[in-house]
């Protein structure tokens, strides 16, 4: 499933890297319910793929990413999943948006309501980054595939 914002594509603004592979991408209006659409999406296509084992955690970090990014950006949040060809042991996932500040992992305190999503991401994924596009970041991280 493809979507895109008026015929350009959140990752073409972003400076997404091609993969080769099967992939799903979808672009979200940086608005509250696009948290739990991006997860709805992300379940549906990993179940699609079989990958039913992986779905609740991408769909989490999923959503950590996605919700940081709507209390910063205003634009469109590109959402993608990446099954690298001759890679089947890894499922690759990019969350886009359109600031080019990368994301600072902290140290959340035990009274805060939030800070906790990158901690998440670096310590449930096999690896995890950030890379600058021409307009944005995008904010990925592999989840090893169960054989």
């Amino acid at each position: 499933m493809n979507s895109d914002m008026g015929g350009v594509r959140a990752w073409e603004v972003i400076g997404v890297i091609d993969t080769e592979g099967d992939c799903a991408e979808w672009a979200f209006p940086a608005e509250p319910g696009a948290v739990r659409t991006a997860r709805q999406a992300v379940r549906g296509q990993l179940r699609d793929w079989g990958l039913d084992s992986l779905a609740d955690l991408a769909a989490l970090l999923v959503s950590e990413l996605v919700t940081n990014a709507l209390r910063h950006a205003t634009g469109p949040i590109g959402v993608r999943l990446v099954r690298p060809s001759g890679l089947g042991e890894v499922l690759l996932v990019e969350v886009s948006d359109p600031l080019p500040d990368p994301p600072r992992e902290r140290a959340a305190r035990l009274e805060d309501e939030s800070g906790r999503g990158l901690h998440l991401v670096a310590s449930s994924s096999r690896r995890w980054g950030t890379r600058p596009g021409v307009s944005g970041k995008t904010v990925w991280f592999e989840l090893a595939v169960p054989e």
